[in-house]
């Protein structure tokens, strides 16, 4: 094990995205049949209605299929090459469910623990300091803005709720490196995946915008009407799943590689 200059680490943004783009070819050919079973999955509900106990049965094999996407597009993204990749794991065409997998999902809900009791904090306290602040409920319903409050407390309370959707997307980003570092490290890592991106905040915000475009795109396309129907549905899925997720993951294998100080293949 060691432990590098975790102080002085940080993301260089250019280097991450040239990397990313770079490693494209790679992640879809290595992962082709993960991610082929994971829009097929996706798409299934377009051709063929679902309803009843099935639409449980179709969730759950969907989940299933986007983890062992994941899983296999980040394997490919934190290493050089397949033949490594699969070192990590990785199955044939990235078609895997081994027990990295299962760390996966443990890792995830850790997270998503960890982040809901922060945000029902966060909410319990933003509705009580509004509830303080008496409020003309009255002039909010006649949206007459200028009889609402005081100037200054609506100032302060502008604030707080900016405070309070900011920490939130904060704490997004900096675990965001989860499931790259717990593949990269064999062994279940959620919240203190954050150390990894400390300091790289910003450039890890920014890599994420940048790699979205291929669903603002879409968002766009299908929010002015250009792509509806069928064709608007099969667009949306075959766009996220064949360019926007090995995008997103992609980059984060990226960051991982330049941010992680730890590593179980060195000595200690």
């Amino acid at each position: 094990m060691s432990n590098k200059d975790v102080g002085g680490r940080r993301l260089n943004l250019q280097a991450a995205l040239g990397t990313t783009v770079r490693a494209l070819p790679r992640l879809w050919s290595g992962a082709a049949g993960a991610l082929g079973l994971c829009a097929v999955l996706w798409l299934l509900p377009v051709v063929w209605p679902i309803e009843g106990w099935m639409r449980w049965a179709w969730a759950l094999a969907a989940g299933a299929t986007a983890l062992v996407a994941v899983g296999a597009l980040a394997r490919l993204s934190i290493r050089d090459d397949v033949t490594e990749a699969r070192a990590l794991g990785l199955g044939p065409l990235g078609l895997q469910a081994k027990p990295p997998e299962a760390r996966l999902v443990g890792a995830l809900l850790l997270c998503l623990l960890f982040l809901s009791m922060i945000v029902a904090i966060l909410t319990l306290v933003v509705l009580a300091i509004f509830g303080m602040a008496e409020l003309n409920v009255q002039a909010i319903q006649a949206r007459n803005w200028a009889a609402v409050g005081a100037p200054w407390k609506l100032g302060v309370l502008a604030v707080l709720a900016a405070g309070a959707v900011a920490i939130p997307l904060l704490l997004l980003v900096r675990l965001s490196l989860f499931v790259h570092a717990t593949l990269g490290r064999r062994q279940m890592v959620s919240l203190n995946s954050m150390g990894i991106a400390y300091g790289s905040f910003w450039p890890l915000l920014a890599g994420l915008i940048a790699t979205a475009l291929p669903k603002i795109v879409l968002l766009t396309l299908i929010g002015t009407g250009m792509l509806t129907g069928v064709a608007g549905q099969v667009a949306w899925v075959v766009g996220l799943v064949g360019l926007q997720l090995p995008l997103t993951i992609g980059f984060l294998g990226a960051a991982y590689r330049q941010l992680e100080y730890w590593s179980p293949d060195e000595p200690k």
